[in-house]
């Protein structure tokens, strides 16, 4: 194994402070072996210091809290047996495929589960312990999952396996890191949660039921980004700055759910799960070059998820192609009766949605008149949607006040979060109970816990609206939501509306409609941008069977250089 392990770190350049015995049968126990130590990150931060976008003139790139020894050394042994010959033979046969074709080779048995997961392993160990690949975005691994495969490996080769399984059987998933998840901490990377231990969330329960492996938890911007105003998106006082691949401290991660996105652009997983309030999946899937579904609330459960707001909070999948997308979304699906807005209704079609691409001809969707003027991507795009027969309605919406946003989320972030509290936390190990609490507990440390302020909490404390005045509020904008997309749908018999990447996320959230966001390119910079389809409550497999007839005529996603 020492051998094995040598030739490994050679091969992945690890920034690594080894310490091993020098005899051949010799080996330094693991726990005082060191994989990784804190570097100076000073240049970087001053390289971003005249970055154009002014919430990318970071503070700080490495996390003050977290040491990647305590992650990564658990499962140090059994990555280490994985050589590099090894990882370059299974890399074709893994590297941006789809489920189902991960699925046929194991069933063919060129492919285990057990290489499957320590193929991911291996890329998180090989660029996440190099300081100069680093995403800063996974923060959490599943120290059983090598063992968890090797099972459901061991249930196929003595023909046990379910007769009847679902897809997302035996792949790797991660998870954004403010979703509950046993035996991994769920921070939402604040450090007043770095001690939370819990139970699975519901979705995970459903994951873990179907037979997917959680290989570990991932960053995101501080409590959903929803903590300091015009900071950097991606960044958490438990994580770090998460970078983008495309451009690490170039281009923008997208946020809260930076991680999900950044480790499914890196392939570190088959797919990950993020979770949107407003353009919190959008986003992050968009500047990453992944699928992104933000689905209508009520379709996936929300308990056990550290919230904002119980009126927009969803979770969602995020993938590397539309068929995946449908397939992550189906295995999460189900009743939760301690979500109020979670649905009984089955609504058919997801499973199966990616494998069954509408037909152009077939097609009505909605273009944003203005985005057809300012961005030649997106002009582009509906040309060539149009010249594969799809008609397409160009369209001004109407105008409509948006007024009260920022109070539905701290009204329900007041109330919502010390549920949570109540509901999942060991008051032992989490000490704060309240917003008012947080925002203490944060300013006893501000350079670590709170570098970038937490204007954001201070103006819940400092919001009055009344419950009453909230209640209005959330009918007017989601009456508001419906219209500003209505008008056009309505009039116009449409599919669905066409935008890009997050644009108009907060009107889709108000109006609890669904939106699918796709790869549509990359500017002349390199940054990725992406085609949002947005429809109807519950039109879910219908957004997925046209975004896969996209996805297929149109596959412009590509990897990031550097991550190949």
């Amino acid at each position: 194994m020492l051998n094995s392990f040598n030739f490994v770190l050679r091969k992945l350049s690890f920034p690594i402070f080894l310490i091993l015995f020098v005899g051949c049968k010799q080996e330094k126990p693991v726990e005082e072996v060191v994989l990784w130590q804190p570097y100076n990150d000073s240049i970087e931060v001053a390289a971003n210091a005249d970055h154009e976008i002014g919430r990318m003139q970071y503070k700080l790139i490495q996390s003050k809290v977290l040491d990647k020894n305590d992650v990564f050394l658990p499962l140090y042994d059994e990555v280490s047996k994985m050589t590099d010959d090894e990882y370059e033979t299974l890399k074709p046969l893994i590297l941006e495929q789809n489920i189902f074709s991960l699925q046929q080779l194991i069933d063919e048995d060129k492919l285990s589960y057990e290489e499957l997961t320590l193929f991911y392993l291996y890329r998180i160990y090989k660029y996440e312990l190099d300081n100069a690949t680093t995403l800063n975005t996974v923060i959490a691994l599943n120290d059983e999952v090598v063992e968890q495969a090797r099972a459901l490996d061991k249930l196929k080769s003595e023909g046990n396996h379910p007769s009847s399984k679902h897809p997302i059987y035996g792949m790797p998933i991660l998870l954004k890191d403010n979703i509950n998840t046993a035996g991994m901490k769920t921070t939402a990377g604040a450090i007043a949660l770095m001690d939370n231990d819990v139970e699975d969330a519901f979705i995970v329960k459903r994951l873990k039921e179907e037979g997917a492996l959680i290989l570990g938890k991932v960053n995101l911007s501080e409590w959903a980004y929803f903590l300091c105003s015009g900071c950097p998106v991606g960044y958490s006082a438990v994580g770090g700055q998460t970078l983008n691949p495309y451009g690490r401290r170039v281009f923008e991660t997208g946020g809260s759910s930076s991680g999900s996105g950044t480790s499914v652009a890196a392939n570190y997983a088959v797919a990950a799960v993020g979770t949107e309030t407003s353009g919190s999946i959008l986003s992050p899937s968009s500047q990453n070059s992944v699928v992104g579904l933000k689905p209508t609330i009520g379709l996936l459960s929300r308990s056990g998820i550290v919230p904002i707001s119980s009126t927009l909070d969803t979770p969602g999948p995020m993938t590397k192609n539309v068929l995946d997308n449908a397939l992550l979304l189906s295995a999460m699906t189900g009743y939760d009766g301690t979500d109020s807005k979670s649905v009984q209704e089955q609504y058919p079609g997801i499973i199966s949605a990616g494998m069954h691409p509408t037909d152009f001809s077939q097609m009505r969707l909605g273009a944003f008149k203005n985005l057809m003027e300012s961005d030649s991507i997106y002009r582009t795009t509906i040309e060539n949607l149009r010249a594969k027969g799809a008609e397409i309605t160009e369209f001004t919406p109407p105008e409509v006040a948006m007024d009260g946003f920022l109070s539905i989320l701290n009204i329900d972030m007041k109330n919502d979060l010390p549920a949570y509290i109540e509901t999942h936390t060991n008051p032992e190990k989490v000490k704060i109970k309240s917003i008012s609490d947080a925002v203490t507990f944060n300013a006893a440390d501000s350079l670590t816990r709170i570098p970038y302020g937490q204007a954001l909490f201070e103006g819940i404390l400092a919001d009055s609206t009344t419950t009453e005045g909230l209640e209005e509020v959330k009918t007017t904008l989601e009456n508001n939501g419906r219209t500003f997309f209505d008008t056009a749908l309505d009039a116009h018999d449409l599919d669905a509306i066409l935008s890009i990447n997050n644009y108009h996320a907060g009107y889709a959230a108000v109006a609890k409609y669904p939106a699918l966001t796709i790869p549509m390119g990359y500017k002349t910079s390199g940054e990725p941008i992406s085609l949002t389809f947005i429809g109807k409550p519950f039109s879910e497999a219908d957004l997925l069977r046209l975004g896969a007839a996209y996805e297929k005529e149109f596959p412009n996603r590509k990897m990031p250089k550097g991550y190949e």
